[in-house]
Parts: C-alpha cells; structure tokens; sequence
C-alpha cells in the first residue's frame, strides 16, 4: 500500500482514468467516459462547478484507482446555505481493494473540499450497493436519507 502514490490526475491518465470509469459506471460507453476525462483534464469539465480527479498509481505507472470530487451548492442532508465538497465518483480496482487505497483517495478528496473552504463532505450510492455503503461507513460518513429519484419529459 505505501508503494501506491495518490495524487491528482494528469491529462497523459486519460486512456487508463476513462478505462476506470467504465469499471465503475458500465452502462455509459467507454468513449463517453474518455470525453469528459479528456474535458475535465483539460480544464473544461462539464460542470459549473469545480470538478477534479485524484488517482492512486500503482509502481511502474498503471492506475488502480480514482476519486472525483466536486463541488455542489448544495447536499442532502448538509447545509443549505453552504456549498459542500461531492465524492461523485470513487473505485479501487478489485485486485487492490482493502489495502487503505480507497481511505487514501478520499482524503485526498477531503483535503481538497477543506481547500475549497467546505465544511462538508457529501457522497450518494446506489441503495442495493452494500459494498460502497459499508465503505462510506468506515470512513465516518453516515445515511442522511433514502429514496427512488424520479424524472419525466415534457
């Protein structure tokens, strides 16, 4: 574990970063994932507000892990009035897991937010998805609520 280094993503980790981000979220292709790494990498992510990556580098270079971490005006359960620090995205692949990579990349993402002048750190699974939530758990954060999210075209 010591010999993973954990620092924020660099435009030359885009292939292996979108690679990552298909591990985590499948149901999107593999070319979306790499537009908007290549996007925000490139300092014009598809969001309003501040959005970055920190990757966790295994020797020799390959990448075995990522955090995204955002800023949102606002959070369930967080203060309204208070923009918070997001973990929108975070995977360790399943061949490094329980090593204390993740707990790694989330402090990097926690330290970020503190630098963004966040009090608040918000972070949202999927509700069968007992793995990500016992992980959320062990790094002190807690269930704020439940729900099914709804939308319609008009």
């Amino acid at each position: 574990m010591s010999d993973i280094l954990v620092r924020p993503a660099r435009p030359a980790d885009a292939p292996a970063l979108a690679a990552l981000c298909f591990a985590l979220w499948p149901e999107s292709p593999l070319e979306e994932h790499a537009q908007a790494v290549d996007a925000t990498l490139a300092g014009q992510p598809r969001a309003t507000l501040p959005l970055v990556w920190f990757v966790a580098e295994a020797p020799g270079g390959s990448l075995v892990g990522f955090v995204e971490v955002g800023l949102r005006s606002h959070a369930d359960g967080c203060d309204p009035v208070q923009p918070v620090g997001f973990l929108e995205g975070w995977y360790v692949d399943p061949a490094f897991r329980r090593q204390g990579i993740g707990r790694r990349l989330v402090a990097a993402a926690e330290e970020w937010a503190r630098r963004q002048r966040c009090r608040e750190m918000a972070s949202d699974t999927w509700i069968d998805h007992e793995l990500s939530q016992r992980a959320h758990a062990r790094l002190g954060y807690q269930v704020v609520d439940r729900c099914v999210h709804f939308r319609k075209s008009l």
